[in-house]
Formats: C-alpha cells, sequence, structure tokens
C-alpha cells in the first residue's frame, strides 16, 4: 500500500513530520518533496547532499513515517 500525504490532509502528516522526524533538515527535504514536489535532484542541491543519498534517505524517512501513520491509524 502506497502512503498519499491528501488521503489524511497537510496537517495531519506535518504534524506526524513534526512529531516523529527528529532532524529538521530531515523534516524539511520530506516536506519539500511531499508537500511541494520538489524532484531529488533539486533537493539535493538545495540541502548540499549527492541525488542518490537524497533518494535513499527520503525512502528510509517516508518508510518510518508511513509506518508510524498506518500504526496509529490502526490502533483506533
Amino acid at each position: 500500500m502506497k502512503f498519499e500525504p491528501e488521503e489524511l490532509g497537510r496537517s495531519v502528516i506535518e504534524h506526524y513530520i513534526d512529531e516523529y522526524i527528529f532532524n529538521e533538515r530531515d523534516r524539511n527535504l520530506v516536506k519539500r518533496r511531499m508537500f511541494d514536489a520538489v524532484s531529488f535532484d533539486k533537493l539535493a542541491e538545495e540541502f548540499d547532499l549527492s541525488s542518490d543519498y537524497t533518494r535513499k534517505h527520503y525512502a528510509k524517512l517516508s518508510t518510518k513515517l508511513y509506518k508510524r501513520i498506518m500504526r496509529d491509524m490502526s490502533s483506533k
């Protein structure tokens, strides 16, 4: 199942990002990708990272976020 931010609404997703992603750079990276649809190449440039690292790191962060949201949603 793929996670689509618009399913829960921006404010809910932002809450989860702020609550469960502790590094400020990582929070900003996830928000820019999810909400602004910035490409990985542009994100890499913006955050002074390699494109490959940015892509892999975003995948790791978004998976962590997705799992947390799904855990919370299934416990309701």
